[in-house]
């Protein structure tokens, strides 16, 4: 609005002014992201991934069993999918009307009305898909099955599986390029894959080094750029046409998830530590501008990309099991009723 202002009110030499004042924008005028709100969801059990939906102002958030759906705009319960073992993930097709869980402990993919929250389709996939994307060119959803190291690919106007694409080892988080391309974390191997949807099939794999165990993956379309959260609180920018990593900011510790705004040239990383990673990704410096305290545990995030919030979740910790032969490092037990979602914003 302020561009469009000063670009009538000037002659050339104005015009140029405004131009790069505008183009500094991102640099020079964020403001702090604050924690604004905590909406208690409560229940019992782990979490994944959220998803926010702008448009509908919903927020998707995968607990144990369950899918909880929230009002975006108020934390207010509208319902949940029930029924279900172990979920990841959701993915949301662009027609408004299904959505798309993976089901790690049921290995299924599962459909779902986003108007009635009914399941109306149960989709075999690989062992424990987790990562899920919608893929819109194609019209395709792709469910990144951790233990099998496949990607199962559905297409949304059957509800069938039409392809199952090999990876070179553990999948993670995936991301859609917009024009039938979609990139993946490979997380024991500490690179990405980029996969071709019209194929399908992998057609590069790029080491991320010295990004190590990536997990969350964001992508500026516009600007081709991925951005990997990995261990050893580095986050690593990535060229999405050649691979090369560009740069490597500082994040916090025990990230899982990441996130890139289009409008304000920020990209997020949220940290097992309390943190929320703010990155200026509006230039080649990739300068982080703000580590935000949200709450221990806070590794999974959504953005919304309409109203610029971030919505974290987390709960209170309970003592750690002992460690065991098959569980050599056991996650703490979550305190029952304690699950929140916190939100982060700017005034």
């Amino acid at each position: 609005m302020t561009s469009k202002l000063v670009t009538r009110s000037l002659g050339a030499l104005g015009l140029f002014s405004a131009l790069t004042i505008a183009a500094a924008l991102p640099a020079m005028a964020q403001k702090s992201y604050t924690v604004q709100d905590k909406w208690k969801v409560g229940g019992e059990g782990g979490w994944d991934y959220l998803t926010a939906d702008s448009a509908a102002h919903r927020l998707y958030i995968t607990h144990g069993g369950r899918v909880e759906v929230l009002d975006s705009t108020s934390g207010k319960s509208i319902g949940a999918i029930t029924g279900l073992k172990g979920t990841h993930g959701v993915a949301l097709d662009d027609s408004g009307k299904y959505g798309y869980i993976s089901d790690g402990g049921a290995n299924e993919v599962v459909v779902f009305d986003r108007a009635s929250l009914q399941k109306v389709a149960s989709i075999p996939a690989g062992t424990n898909p987790d990562g899920i994307a919608f893929e819109p060119v194609t019209k395709t959803v792709w469910a990144f099955n951790g233990r099998s190291k496949d990607v199962t690919v559905i297409d949304t106007a059957t509800q069938k599986v039409i392809a199952t694409v090999p990876l070179p080892g553990r999948p993670e988080f995936p991301v859609a390029d917009g024009k039938g391309e979609i990139f993946d974390n490979i997380e024991d191997k500490n690179s990405i894959v980029r996969l071709d949807a019209k194929a399908p099939k992998v057609t590069a794999t790029w080491s991320i080094a010295p990004c190590e165990s990536p997990s969350g993956l964001a992508i500026d379309r516009a600007g081709r750029r991925l951005f990997a959260v990995c261990d050893e609180k580095k986050m690593a920018v990535v060229d999405a046409n050649t691979g090369k990593v560009i740069a490597t900011p500082a994040i916090g510790d025990g990230p899982d998830a990441a996130g890139y705004d289009p409008k304000t040239k920020l990209a997020y990383s949220s940290n097992g530590d309390g943190t929320l990673t703010v990155v200026d990704a509006s230039n080649s410096s990739y300068k982080v501008v703000q580590n935000l305290a949200t709450q221990a545990g806070a590794r999974t995030m959504a953005l919304d990309a309409a109203t610029g919030k971030v919505y974290v979740v987390t709960a209170q910790f309970g003592p750690r099991p002992a460690a065991t032969a098959s569980n050599p490092r056991p996650r703490p037990s979550i305190v029952a009723d304690t699950f929140t979602v916190i939100v982060a914003g700017r005034e």
